[in-house]
């Protein structure tokens, strides 16, 4: 498996990425790529490829923390997908940690997200409301909205994680159905029956 940043020649396969691992949310999700590709040029993409194929996708997009102090530029992990048959081998777990050393070396202080807490809390998220964050929709169930904070990270870093106007434009925040209420589903970017380890 190779994680490398997506180029022009990989859009399909990567939107065919999440329409795969997110079932009945998967055409949300595609728009969602799409939509963010198009409003965010300096979105973090990376893709890995697997027997030649893409076999998974991750984006990390700008949005912003009302801090106290001033507006800081954070990144929000979303989405993130792997094929149904490549889960389980660890390609989240590597495409998450390239995008995190990136942003790293980019100086971005923080990355949030929305997702289960039992798969990323191995990758370094924790509950964001722990940390005084304030998520950016009740919709959002508190154990899902997390953040890793980065060494650029500095301690009057706190406020509202306010997202970015392309995932209010493809109402891609918080819980969608009854199922998502109970912490089953989400459609993206929450906690979406897509775990790929």
């Amino acid at each position: 498996m190779d994680v490398r940043s997506e180029v022009p020649g990989d859009d399909a396969e990567v939107l065919t990425v999440h329409r795969q691992a997110f079932g009945d949310h998967g055409t949300v999700v595609a728009g969602l790529v799409d939509g963010l590709r198009r409003d965010d040029p300096g979105a973090l993409s990376l893709v890995a490829v697997a027997d030649g194929a893409v076999a998974g996708h991750v984006m990390f997009s700008r949005s912003l923390l009302d801090a106290p102090r001033r507006l800081v530029d954070v990144q929000v992990l979303s989405p993130l997908a792997v094929r149904p048959a490549y889960q389980r081998r660890g390609i989240g777990t590597a495409l998450v940690e390239a995008g995190v050393r990136l942003l790293t070396e980019r100086g971005v202080p923080l990355v949030f997200l929305e997702g289960d807490p039992a798969y990323y809390s191995r990758l370094g998220f924790t509950a964001g409301g722990s940390h005084g964050f304030r998520k950016p929709s009740l919709r959002i169930p508190d154990a899902a909205f997390q953040v890793r904070r980065l060494p650029a990270y500095q301690p009057w870093m706190t406020g509202t994680l306010v997202y970015s106007a392309t995932f209010w434009d493809h109402d891609c925040v918080g819980l969608r159905d009854t199922a998502a209420s109970e912490g089953t589903r989400a459609a993206c970017p929450g906690m979406p029956d897509n775990r790929p380890a």
